[in-house]
C-alpha cells in the first residue's frame, strides 16, 4: 500500500492505493529483438548506383515499358569476396552482359550473381558494369501509359528496374541519366546537374548529394508535364536557396499549397532540425499510381490531384522520418509511417489548434480499434522475411496505432521531454543520412528522458491489441465531514499483456467543481481510495483521452448513489 497527500483546486484529500494480486504484466522484450536489432548483413556496401537509361520510346502509343540501360555499381568489400549477389527480378530484367570488375554472371531465381575478376580484400573499392533491358511487363514498379513513365518502389520494387541490393539498410548515392523525347519533363532524386539536347532527344542528368535506400529512388516523367519552381530559404540560413519543384498536369494547380509547404518546412525544421536535402520535389501521377503519396527522397510522388494539405504534411515529414533516417529493417516500418502519421497531427495542432489535433488522433484510435488485425506494431520476423505490401503497410497498426503510441509517449514524458526526444533522434549523426532500428529510438528516448521507458515500448509496440478497462467506483460518507471514493481499475483484455500506464482521473463535486488526479496503474486489478473534505458526485476515467488506445467502462457499485460513467 502506498500513501500520498495531494492538494488540488483547493480540495484536500488522501489517496490510499492497494495493489491486488497481479494477473498479467508486460515482460521484457530484450530476448525478442536479437534478429531485428541487426541489419541484414551482406558482404559488401553499395556506395553508388550510376544508371544511364534510354526511355525514348516509352512515351508514345502503345506506351511500352521496355527500355535499355547501362549500370555501374560502386561498392566497398566488407569481407573477402570474389563474387557479389544482387536482387534482379527475372521477369522484369534481362541481363545482356557485364564489365569492369565483373567477368561473368548468372541470372536465376531473381538473383544476379556476378563473378569478379579476382578476390577482393575488405575495404577494397570495386566497380561492376551491367548492361541490361527492362522487359515490356506490368510489374508494379515501372508504369508506362498515356504519356507517363514513373517508377514506384516500396517495399522492394527497385529490383524490377535495375539490379541492386534492395534492402533499406544499404543506402547509396544515385546518379541517373535518362534519354527522353524533347517534349518530356523528367524528375528524379537529388539535383538536376544538367539537361542536354542532342538532336531529337533530351538527356536529364540527376545526381543525389546524399545516400538513400533503393525503395526511395524514383523516376517521374510525362509528356508536356507542367513544371513550376519556387525556392525555400532555411530560417537558420536565409541565404540558402533550395529549389521546390512542382510537376503537375493541368488543370491541376498547386499554387495554394506553395505557401503551405514553406510554412510546413519552417515548422518541421523547428521541431526536427533544418530540411536536410538539396531539393524539395512533388509530382502528381495518374490513376495507375495506387497510393495517395510516396515519399521518394527529394521527389515526392502524389496521386492525381493530390494537393491535399494533410497528405502533403504526411509525405513531407517523411523527408525527416523515412528519408533522412530510414527504417533499418522492415520490422521497423513504424519509424517511417507512424512518425509521418503523427506529424500530420502535429501540423494540425500547429495550424488549426489543439482541438484539431485531438480529433484527428481520436479518429485514428477509433479506426485502429474497430479494425485491429491482431498483430503488434513491431514484428521481428519482418526483418528477415519481407511481408506482403498490404501487411507491411497496414493502416490500422503501422499508421494509426503507431501514431497514437507517439501521442501516448508524449503524455507519459510530457511535452518538453517528448519534443527533445524527437529532435535529438532526428539530429543524431548515428542515424542522419543512415538508418535506425526500433531499439535505437527506444535507447534515445531513455537517454533524453533520463528514465527507463522499456516498459512503455514493450507493451505498446511488442504486443498486439490494447487494454480493455472495466472499472468500478463507490462513494461513501465517512460521517466526519469527509467522503471516501473507492476506485478499482481492472483490465480484462485477452491474448496480450497488461498495460501499465499513468492514468488521469477527474473527480466532480456536488458544487460543480472538479479535481484532476493522476495515478500509476501498474498492477491488475488495482484499488485506490481517495478521501475528500467535500462531496464527490462523479468520477471520469481518462477524461482527456490521453490513453487513446483503449476500450473502457467505469461503473458505480450498487451501494453508490451515483450514475454510471462510461469512457472509451
Amino acid at each position: 500500500m502506498k500513501r500520498a497527500q495531494l492538494f488540488l483546486l483547493g480540495v484536500s484529500f488522501l489517496i490510499f492505493e492497494v495493489s491486488v494480486a497481479q494477473t498479467t504484466m508486460a515482460g521484457s522484450f530484450a530476448g525478442q529483438v536479437d534478429t531485428a536489432h541487426y541489419y541484414m548483413k551482406h558482404s559488401y556496401d553499395v556506395l553508388k548506383y550510376r544508371l544511364n537509361i534510354d526511355l525514348y520510346h516509352c512515351y508514345q502509343s502503345p506506351f511500352s515499358s521496355r527500355f535499355s540501360a547501362t549500370e555501374v555499381i560502386t561498392f566497398k568489400a566488407d569481407s573477402v569476396l570474389n563474387l557479389i549477389r544482387l536482387n534482379a527480378v527475372n521477369t522484369s530484367l534481362h541481363i545482356d552482359s557485364v564489365g569492369l570488375a565483373a567477368i561473368s554472371f548468372l541470372h536465376a531465381n531473381d538473383t544476379l550473381t556476378i563473378l569478379l575478376d579476382h578476390k577482393y580484400q575488405p575495404g577494397s573499392l570495386v566497380r561492376v558494369q551491367i548492361f541490361y533491358k527492362h522487359q515490356n511487363v506490368r510489374d508494379h514498379a515501372v508504369y508506362s501509359g498515356g504519356g507517363f513513365l514513373f517508377t514506384d518502389n516500396p517495399p522492394e520494387g527497385a529490383r524490377k528496374w535495375f539490379p541492386c541490393w534492395d534492402r533499406p539498410s544499404d543506402k547509396a548515392l544515385l546518379d541517373l541519366t535518362a534519354k527522353v523525347p524533347l517534349n518530356v519533363k523528367l524528375g528524379s532524386n537529388g539535383d538536376l546537374a544538367d539537361s542536354i539536347i542532342k538532336a531529337d532527344s533530351l538527356y536529364y542528368h540527376w545526381v543525389s548529394r546524399d545516400p538513400m535506400s533503393t525503395y526511395l529512388m524514383t523516376i517521374s516523367s510525362k509528356v508536356n508535364y507542367s513544371l513550376e519552381i519556387t525556392y525555400y530559404h532555411k530560417p537558420s540560413h536565409p541565404k540558402d536557396s533550395i529549389p521546390v519543384r512542382f510537376y503537375f498536369q493541368p488543370p491541376e494547380n498547386p499554387d495554394s499549397l506553395k505557401p503551405v509547404i514553406k510554412s510546413m518546412a519552417d515548422f518541421y525544421s523547428g521541431l526536427f532540425g533544418d530540411y536536410p536535402f538539396e531539393k524539395i520535389g512533388f509530382a502528381t501521377l495518374d490513376s495507375s499510381f495506387s497510393w495517395g503519396g510516396m515519399e521518394n527522397q527529394t521527389m515526392i510522388n502524389l496521386a492525381a490531384n493530390g494537393w491535399q494539405e494533410e497528405l502533403i504534411a504526411h509525405e513531407f515529414s517523411h523527408q525527416w522520418f523515412g528519408d533522412l533516417i530510414t527504417c533499418g529493417t522492415w520490422a521497423d516500418i513504424w519509424l517511417n509511417e507512424s512518425f509521418a502519421t503523427y506529424c500530420e497531427s502535429l501540423w494540425l495542432e500547429h495550424s488549426k489548434g489543439d482541438l484539431a489535433y485531438n480529433r484527428y488522433l481520436e479518429v485514428k484510435a477509433i479506426t485502429y480499434i474497430f479494425n485491429d488485425p491482431g498483430f503488434p506494431v513491431w514484428n521481428p520476423c519482418w526483418a528477415i522475411q519481407t511481408p506482403g505490401t498490404n501487411l507491411l503497410y497496414n493502416t490500422p497498426v503501422e499508421y494509426d496505432k503507431g501514431a497514437c503510441v507517439l501521442h501516448q509517449l508524449r503524455y507519459v514524458v510530457g511535452d518538453s521531454v517528448f519534443f527533445q526526444i524527437l529532435k535529438a533522434y532526428a539530429l543524431d549523426t548515428n542515424f542522419r543520412f543512415k538508418t535506425a532500428v526500433t531499439l535505437d529510438f527506444i535507447d534515445k528516448s531513455n537517454e533524453i528522458s533520463g528514465t527507463n521507458l522499456d516498459w512503455f515500448f514493450d507493451e505498446w509496440l511488442m504486443h498486439p491489441h490494447h487494454p480493455v478497462y472495466s472499472n468500478s467506483f463507490e462513494i461513501k460518507n465517512t460521517g466526519d465531514g469527509k467522503w471516501n471514493l473507492h476506485l478499482v481499475i481492472s483490465q480484462k483484455q485477452e491474448n496480450t499483456c497488461f498495460f501499465k500506464m499513468p492514468v488521469q482521473l477527474q473527480v466532480v463535486f456536488s458544487d460543480s467543481t472538479s479535481a484532476m488526479l493522476k495515478v500509476m496503474n501498474d498492477v491488475n486489478p488495482q484499488m485506490f481510495d481517495f478521501v475528500f473534505d467535500k462531496h464527490p458526485v462523479n468520477l471520469i476515467f481518462d477524461p482527456l483521452w490521453n490513453i487513446l488506445l483503449k476500450e473502457s467502462s467505469t461503473s458505480k457499485k450498487p451501494d453508490s448513489s451515483m450514475e454510471n460513467s462510461h469512457t472509451r
